[in-house]
């Protein structure tokens, strides 16, 4: 069982494997070091990137990430201004406050180290941490591994605790959920949420529901304000503001029939702008592919006739039953199988979403999930600079305006159609498992190389 706790969650930029994920397994250990009251007492942290978190770690701000973490900070509660303040003032000063209020030696140049040419058997996306005492004796160490979409995993743990919870309909296939929405009437948002039910109570449920789309909106929003270069090096300027500020203007005059695309394109844009930024994003499956859920949810709030706001829940608990079938089946992280399980599993999800949200039945839906991501297979991470921008920002508009369009590809049939969702997936998987590790966000291969970075 995924929830859409597990698979929506607020947090900051630029990457859920390697931001989100690296800081919430910081602050594990660092919460660890607090509850171990026989601990001597720490002079030293340090940190070990492994494989993808080495490669591509400088340009998603892992090392920051993992900074703030051993603070004792988590993404889903740190404002982006102080998160800058705090690794300025970690980076100047050489030290860190940890959560019990003790301060030790803390260097991000020396202390933090870019293992690039080892990669851990389990996942390519590894973390060791280390505390040592004063005279350099290790008092604890600690790997954890970043699985994608800001799951974590520690060492000898298993990689799903999710499963253990008991729910009324359990499903680990497209198949076994279209059965059990039929033999209990159930819509697949209906279905969805009465597994969440057995979680929590329903207006827990619901103020997520409502958090999770008002802060979609609200990134969309300030993307479309912002402007300037993003950080990095690439000097990529903001494009999201000026972009909607001429479309309203040509659409003001006579607007073309497409504009409604543009806008999807706009608003996708708009998000992963604030994503590149280290702003406040919604994981949607992830970071990298942040911005399509968030542009299709606001095609249907503004411009589809009788959107409610009884769809946009119908919307994102139809996306995280799509979402979870990839998560247990497959793999949401770019460095495990490529873009293709971030912005395909993405379009995948809002197409599902969209096509639910707009009246379609179970199978249009399963229809809708199976093209967004057919159309996707193969698709490489390969960012220039380890940084999500090119061709990050621009591929999450493409998986956007493709998943409205498959949305509305399924609901103009009815239902029946050659490749199911959990074939789609399989291929999915066994594609990235098979594509050169070069290509599996380590900017190794692909544009990264192609494209000078300078």
């Amino acid at each position: 069982m995924i929830s859409i706790f597990d698979l929506f969650k607020i947090g900051i930029g630029p990457s859920s494997s390697h931001t989100v994920g690296p800081m919430k397994a910081a602050a594990a250990f660092a919460n660890a070091l607090r509850a171990d009251t026989a601990l001597a007492p720490i002079s030293r942290l340090g940190v070990r990137l492994f494989g993808s978190l080495a490669c591509t770690g400088k340009g998603h701000c892992t090392d920051k990430a993992v900074a703030l973490g051993l603070a004792g900070h988590l993404p889903e509660a740190i404002d982006p201004d102080e998160a800058d303040r705090l690794w300025e003032a970690a980076r100047t000063t050489k030290r860190l406050l940890l959560p019990d209020g003790r301060e030790c030696d803390f260097d991000p140049v020396l202390d933090i180290v870019f293992e690039t040419a080892i990669t851990l058997p389990r996942h390519p996306n590894a973390l060791e941490f280390v505390a040592s005492d004063i005279g350099g004796n290790v008092l604890a160490k600690q790997v954890w591994y970043s699985v994608g979409g800001g799951f974590i995993v520690r060492e000898g743990d298993d990689e799903a605790p999710s499963s253990e919870r008991t729910v009324p309909y359990p499903f680990r296939s497209g198949a076994e959920l279209l059965a059990m929405c039929g033999t209990n009437g159930y819509s697949i948002a209906q279905l969805v949420f009465e597994n969440e039910l057995a979680l929590r109570s329903r207006e827990a449920i619901e103020a997520h529901i409502g958090r999770v789309s008002a802060t979609m909106f609200a990134c969309i929003d300030n993307g479309i304000q912002a402007e300037g270069i993003l950080p990095g090096g690439l000097k990529v300027p903001r494009r999201a503001r000026n972009l909607y500020r001429r479309v309203k203007e040509e659409r003001a005059k006579a607007g073309p029939p497409h504009d409604a695309m543009e806008y999807v394109s706009i608003y996708a844009i708009a998000v992963n702008e604030e994503n590149a930024a280290g702003r406040r994003v919604v994981t949607a499956p992830t970071n990298g592919g942040a911005g399509v859920v968030p542009a299709v949810l606001r095609y249907y709030r503004d411009h589809c006739g009788g959107a409610t706001d009884a769809g946009i829940s119908t919307y994102l608990l139809t996306a995280t039953a799509i979402g979870g079938l990839y998560k247990m089946n497959a793999s949401i992280s770019a460095a495990e199988v490529g873009c293709q399980g971030e912005i395909g599993v993405a379009c995948s999800m809002a197409a599902g979403g969209l096509a639910a949200a707009l009246g379609g039945t179970n199978e249009q839906v399963e229809n809708a999930a199976e093209i967004g991501m057919e159309h996707h297979l193969g698709m490489t991470c390969d960012p220039i600079g380890g940084l999500v921008q090119i061709p990050c920002i621009e591929r999450n508009a493409f998986g956007a305006v493709g998943a409205v369009n498959a949305a509305l590809l399924a609901l103009r049939g009815d239902g029946i159609h050659h490749v199911s969702l959990d074939q789609v997936i399989t291929a999915m998987h066994e594609t990235g498992k098979d594509m050169q590790a070069k290509y599996k966000e380590t900017a190794r291969g692909g544009l990264a190389v192609s494209v000078p970075n300078c």
